[in-house]
């Protein structure tokens, strides 16, 4: 407030400093002679602490190539900018960059109008982290701001909050948990379920898939026991149909022992090995507590926006172990076409995506830092980012680095005209 009594009043007097805004009202008031001051050049600020857009500049924001410049004199590209790692955030801001470079998703969550209506249950708080991610996205795209990098304080609380705990600013996260549990909650946040109602989420990230298992008898058991356990009805294979947010791609495991000259040599597999899991052949053995299962996969719905986790960590009884293997893939033009069961494939005319976001994970498994490679559209161009730092890439530099998250986009017809153009 600024009462007699309150901090505001007692700053003006004691410091002289006259101005004050009120974070709620955005309206200016100076004191103690208590009067509301109106100025048009205090817009930029009001506007700094509340960006807006309409809708034509939404659109337009992915046609754009024009630089801003920063009141500090710096120049940057709206929706390229550094966002601040406060102690180890940086697992967060890296998937938040991911995300705010989905254009459908961003400018979903540019327009207040678009979720503010949304009912939720009285005292539900995890309402605060869709309203702090639409925060947060109007603030990495504003053209107007006063520095070329945005603090992420305001989500990362909500992150905290909502996760209860789950995901720390002072202690370092895994990117794909985040992820994972981020598009979950902002999806039953805006009122989605599992089956029916569908929100901006499911439409930009949900795909679907069949999934066969087959229950395999015990390894230790003597061969006729297992023919005839074989013809049992739980031994039978079983298909559900499931949806998915994410693929998760299984690195091969990397040599145990190196000779000499191996070394210095980086294992490396190509995108479209490990791809292979989800063709609808490829079996692979999935071992529980008790029982083993053999797994297929085959897609039967591509996504808009399709996100790829590659796996690198795995969590032993004693220590988690990161895979270093790099993935070979190419930026654009991947084709999915082979992996849709073939009813579906004569239905999906668009089947080929292109690299838009790539996280990295650098260092040691409990301890590493992220950085992402990100596209902007409107110059064409890649961009590197680690927290404040962004610096420009050239694209087959992106390759070359462990690949941890990446998000795809599907080309549309019309795309595909400009490219051979």
């Amino acid at each position: 407030g600024r009462g007699l009594k309150s901090h505001a009043y007692i700053h003006s007097v004691q410091f002289s400093h006259h101005v004050f805004l009120n974070l709620h009202t955005l309206k200016f008031y100076c004191l103690p002679d208590n009067y509301e001051i109106i100025d048009s050049s205090l817009e930029d600020i009001t506007y700094v602490l509340k960006p807006t857009f309409t809708t034509q500049q939404i659109t337009n924001l992915d046609k754009q190539a024009k630089l801003s410049r920063a009141y500090d004199g710096t120049t940057y590209l709206p929706g390229i900018v550094g966002l601040n790692n406060i102690k180890a955030n940086d697992y967060a801001n890296a998937v938040l960059q991911a995300l705010s470079n989905v254009p459908p998703l961003r400018n979903y969550f540019l327009e207040e109008e678009n979720y503010k209506n949304i009912q939720r249950p009285p005292g539900d708080i995890m309402f605060l982290l869709v309203q702090r991610f639409g925060e947060l996205m109007r603030k990495l795209w504003n053209p107007r701001n006063f520095k070329a990098h945005v603090s992420p304080h305001e989500m990362l609380q909500a992150v905290v909050l909502c996760s209860k705990k789950n995901f720390q600013i002072t202690k370092q996260g895994d990117g794909v948990d985040f992820l994972s549990w981020f598009l979950n909650a902002l999806h039953s946040a805006l009122g989605g379920t599992k089956k029916k109602k569908k929100t901006i989420v499911t439409d930009v990230f949900q795909g679907s898939m069949r999934i066969f298992t087959k229950k395999l008898p015990h390894p230790d058991l003597p061969a006729e026991e297992k023919a005839q356990l074989l013809q049992n009805s739980e031994y039978q294979e079983m298909m559900v149909e499931s949806t998915f947010m994410y693929l998760t791609l299984d690195l091969p495991t990397a040599p145990l022992y190196k000779d000499e000259k191996e070394q210095l040599i980086i294992p490396q597999v190509p995108l479209f090995s490990i791809l292979a899991k989800f063709n609808g052949a490829t079996e692979k053995e999935y071992k529980t507590y008790k029982e083993n299962f053999l797994k297929r996969f085959q897609l039967t719905k591509l996504p808009p926006y399709l996100i790829f986790c590659i796996k690198r960590f795995t969590k032993n009884n004693f220590f988690v172990e990161k895979n270093p293997t790099i993935v070979n893939f190419p930026i654009t033009n991947v084709d999915l076409r082979e992996y849709l069961s073939e009813e579906v494939q004569a239905t999906h005319t668009h089947t080929t995506y292109d690299l838009i976001a790539n996280i990295v994970h650098d260092g040691k498994p409990s301890e590493g830092s992220y950085r992402i490679h990100v596209l902007h559209h409107g110059t064409g161009k890649w961009y590197e980012l680690q927290d404040l730092q962004v610096t420009d890439i050239l694209p087959q530099m992106i390759t070359l680095s462990e690949a941890y998250i990446q998000i795809w986009k599907r080309r549309e017809e019309d795309e595909t005209n400009q490219q051979g153009a």
